[in-house]
């Protein structure tokens, strides 16, 4: 079943926040040579004095590969990205 992206979608802030903070973080990860398309990619809100959302990228074979996931955190008030992480 196919959604089309009406006004009313396009106005849920949550979604719209979190489309320009995945955006951010993947220009962030792909510039650190991490290939985004075959990552799992996983995503948490971090509600603090300022929002940030934490964006993980991992191997999509998590279950017979352990570390090395790469984060990016992003700040929601400009969506710059606050820090990157490298897992072990």
């Amino acid at each position: 079943m196919a959604l089309v992206l009406t006004k009313e979608v396009l106005e849920d802030e949550i979604a719209m926040t979190l489309a320009q903070a995945i955006a951010a973080a993947n220009k962030g990860a792909a510039a650190a040579g991490i290939d985004v398309k075959e990552s799992h990619i996983s995503i948490e809100c971090l509600p603090n004095n300022d929002t940030f959302w934490r964006i993980n990228y991992g191997s999509r074979d998590y279950s017979l590969r352990r570390g090395g996931g790469f984060i990016v955190d992003v700040w929601e008030r400009n969506m710059s990205i606050k820090q990157v992480l490298h897992g072990q």
